[in-house]
């Protein structure tokens, strides 16, 4: 688990070059490519690297405790201390980010002064409204409307830290440009961890990781602290008034997977190895109770061996998707899990996500994408289409066709409307076998808008809160791509701020 995470942070260093050319001499209709262009910033997560707190200064007592050292649960601890706190992060997995380190696209908001920048006219209430279309209206509207309303603001927060998602592009369901990532194109999971990590040393908040919490105590009917296993032996008690659980989903969870969507059960999962489940277990056995844990989303474009999801940006940029025949069969930014099916439709289930080297530029993830060895490239179509085994007049008309609809604004055959703004015409050709995986569970726990855990009655468990993957109800029947990374960013930050009301 650690080496391959080690080799999911050391890959996110990359770096992109604007290149022209792909068996097309027409130009795109708009050029976006000036963010593009710019010589790229190395983005390392120092998640492998960075020196956690020893074991030993584990102390027995603190103001708040988070449990899970992913974006929420940094995001919690880091409000918490700005509100005055003396908070600490238990991880029981060896290093720190969680599936957060394996974001990809971005952080969607709405009304952000990055989009204001780029002349991007957009709101909350269309934000809400694609949000609840994306997840077919079973979304909860109070935490919806939170969410939506507190976007904005959550990126200028990131900014202040000098965390800076001032590139736009586009994701599935979404009418606008409101996703947020790193300037260069780079993934943002690697660059969110990095940054959060280094705000948290910054403020002196000790990280422990190979730390796994088995039981929040209570008292009175009020948490009173955590018990803990150190090192998968030495256990602990630790005391304190608030905690906050932020362990992440269970899309690694075989067992769980199988009890909720036995028909996913034969599938690959995007998911960190610890995204099994721990905070709902933890959360349920203190009376809290869980909402839509058979919403399980299925991501369209996966790699499957070794599984390891090709990020939505490679569409939002341009990319389109062929089947085994060489055509497309699908508006590509559909949302997730209509792409899903339709892939599921095609021979074999699977196809291939295809590209130029103009969307290679702007995102910068497909560097790590070829480092792995998941990418196949030639100098025209036809060259690309012999080495996929597709009809290559087939392909070459698909790819034709493709750039007619980017040069009209027009796609008579899917009602594509987003992601258009460039054509496949690079100088080198791209493509990577994909099929549907496990990525990202909607269900958990239920929660209010300001992150208390419920009970079934409505009532709260004094003293517990959660943010993250490991709640349920926010996404509905299916997360709209970037939301999950504008979730843990905002419901983390509420927690930790609400935590610090609940104990003055």
């Amino acid at each position: 688990m650690k080496s391959r995470l080690i080799t999911i942070a050391a890959g996110l260093a990359m770096v992109t070059a604007s290149l022209s050319g792909c068996g097309n001499s027409n130009t795109s209709k708009k050029s976006s490519a000036s963010r593009s262009t710019k010589k790229t910033t190395q983005v390392t997560s120092s998640a492998s690297t960075a020196k956690y707190t020893p074991a030993k200064d584990l102390k027995s007592k603190y103001d708040v405790i988070i449990v899970g050292a992913g974006g929420a649960g940094m995001s919690a601890a880091l409000a918490a201390k700005d509100k005055g706190l003396n908070p600490v992060i238990l991880e029981k997995m060896p290093i720190a980010g969680g599936n957060t380190l394996k974001a990809s696209s971005g952080m969607n908001a709405s009304e952000t002064k990055i989009q204001k920048k780029d002349g991007i006219k957009d709101t909350n209430q269309k934000f809400y409204e694609e949000t609840l279309k994306g997840g077919h209206g079973t979304n909860d509207k109070k935490m919806l409307r939170f969410f939506v309303n507190h976007s904005a603001s959550a990126i200028d927060w990131l900014d202040s830290m000098d965390i800076k998602l001032n590139n736009l592009t586009i994701s599935g369901g979404m009418s606008v440009k409101r996703t947020h990532r790193p300037a260069d194109g780079s993934a943002v999971g690697g660059y969110l961890v990095t940054g959060l990590l280094r705000n948290v040393k910054k403020q002196n908040i000790p990280v422990f990781v190979n730390t796994d919490v088995t039981k929040i105590n209570q008292a009175n009917g009020k948490v009173s602290g955590v018990k803990v296993k150190i090192n998968q032996d030495k256990t602990k008690t630790i005391s304190s008034k608030a905690v906050v659980v932020t362990t992440g989903g269970y899309g690694a969870s075989k067992k769980l997977i199988k009890k909720y969507r036995p028909d996913l059960a034969n599938y690959v999962t995007t998911n960190q190895k610890g995204s099994t489940g721990d905070g709902i277990k933890l959360i349920t056995a203190m009376g809290g109770y869980t909402v839509d844990m058979n919403k399980i989303q299925i991501h369209p474009t996966v790699h499957q061996k070794p599984a390891y999801l090709i990020g939505e940006a490679t569409r939002g940029e341009g990319g389109i998707l062929v089947n085994q025949n060489g055509k497309r069969f699908v508006n590509e930014l559909k949302t997730r899990d209509l792409v899903s099916a339709a892939i599921n439709k095609q021979p074999n289930k699977d196809a291939y996500v295809v590209f130029d080297s103009g969307v290679k530029a702007r995102v910068g993830s497909i560097a790590q994408y070829q480092k792995l060895g998941f990418v196949k490239s030639a100098d025209s179509w036809t060259a690309l289409a012999k080495k996929l085994n597709v009809p290559s007049s087939t392909f070459k008309t698909t790819v034709t066709d493709w750039n007619q609809a980017v040069k009209n604004q027009k796609d008579p055959d899917f009602k594509r409307t987003t992601g258009m703004d460039h054509q496949l015409n690079g100088k080198t050709c791209y493509a990577i076998k994909i099929a549907p995986g496990i990525h990202y569970t909607m269900g958990g726990v239920k929660i209010n808008p300001q992150t208390e855990v419920l009970k079934k009655s409505g009532q709260t468990i004094p003293g517990l809160f959660a943010a993250g993957e490991v709640t349920g109800g926010l996404h509905g029947s299916n997360r709209i791509g970037g939301n999950s990374v504008a979730e843990i960013i905002i419901f983390g930050r509420q927690a930790g701020t609400e935590a610090a009301k609940y104990l003055k």
